[in-house]
């Protein structure tokens, strides 16, 4: 039996191991996986790949509450997500899914191809337990967007790994850094840790764990980029790269 990765939670002068199990499960994210390539998918990718999902999805809820509190709404509606999404250009993510939601109609112009909601509804259970998990109940419309975006994301990443895969590595490199006036900016980020994802190794059968984190540097960026990094290192530091 398949041991769960183990995540380091510091919670002070001792570091402990804590399980952090991802709400999307790795079978679900190798199904969207499949949706998009025929390439084997690894034990660590999928649950790289989840973890990103469980990251984006979280910074997400975070500033969904943030704009309810504003309110004193305790319960999530899609106003909350528009709020978050525009008040964090980082959150803009699995944008294949607004021209597909109500939500977003009039505020985000894409075409309703097809293959932007392939595998959309596979993750409500894990959506539905994000949100427990960070103390927050949101409307059905609410949840229906967080598990369509969450499907998107994960069609993109599924896109750009299985091209990391195809190409040897990331041709493009780039860093975006915010700034907002009176905040102390943050330092870049580390370049050998990202140069190191841009030269692959290993066949060109196969998605890895450094596949997934070579393709959130594409998807993501800034504060959430690294903490979807940092956190998916974290969760698959435990697991072979078979």
């Amino acid at each position: 039996m398949t041991a769960q990765p183990a995540r380091l939670e510091r919670t002070g002068p001792e570091t402990t191991s804590v399980i952090d199990v991802s709400p999307f499960k790795p079978s679900l994210v190798k199904a969207v996986f499949r949706d998009v390539t025929p390439m084997h998918v690894s034990r660590s990718a999928a649950w790289a790949a989840a973890s990103v999902t469980r990251t984006v999805l979280t910074e997400i809820i975070d500033g969904a509450r943030r704009a309810a509190a504003q309110e004193a709404r305790k319960k999530l509606v899609p106003g909350d997500l528009l709020s978050a999404i525009g008040r964090n250009v980082e959150l803009e993510v699995g944008s294949e899914w607004y021209g597909h939601s109500p939500t977003f109609h009039g505020k985000r112009s894409r075409s309703r191809k097809p293959s932007a909601v392939v595998g959309a509804h596979r993750f409500e259970a894990g959506v539905k337990k994000l949100l427990r998990s960070q103390g927050a109940a949101a409307v059905p419309v609410m949840a229906r967007d967080l598990d369509g975006i969450a499907s998107a994301f994960l069609t993109d990443l599924a896109r750009d790994a299985a091209m990391v895969v195809r190409e040897g590595g990331i041709k493009r490199f780039g860093t975006v850094i915010l700034e907002i006036p009176g905040e102390t900016t943050p330092p870049p980020p580390l370049e050998d840790s990202l140069l190191a994802l841009s030269v692959r190794r290993g066949d060109r059968r196969t998605i890895g764990r450094d596949d997934i984190l070579a393709a959130t540097t594409i998807q993501l960026f800034g504060g959430v980029g690294q903490r979807a990094l940092t956190e998916a290192r974290e969760a698959t530091q435990d697991t072979s790269a078979g």
